[in-house]
C-alpha cells in the first residue's frame, strides 16, 4: 500500500527544487522518495534478505 502523502512534505519537495526545475525533475524526486519510503516500510516490517543470500542466488561470492 503506498504511503501517505503529507501535503506539506509536498510542498517541502517542491520548494526544494532549483527554480529552473522541470516536471521531470519533479517526477524523478518523487519516484525516489517514494522508493526510498516502501525500503523502508520494508525493512521496518522484516521484509528483507541477507547480502550473502542475494549473493548466492545471483553467483556471487563472498
Amino acid at each position: 500500500m503506498p504511503a501517505i502523502m503529507e501535503k506539506k512534505e509536498a510542498h517541502r519537495l517542491v520548494d526544494s527544487l532549483p527554480e529552473t526545475a522541470t516536471w521531470e525533475d519533479l517526477m524523478h524526486q518523487i519516484y525516489v522518495r517514494e522508493t526510498i519510503e516502501r525500503g523502508l516500510e520494508d525493512s521496518r516490517s522484516g521484509r528483507t534478505k541477507d547480502v550473502s543470500e542475494v549473493r548466492e542466488k545471483y553467483g556471487f561470492s563472498s
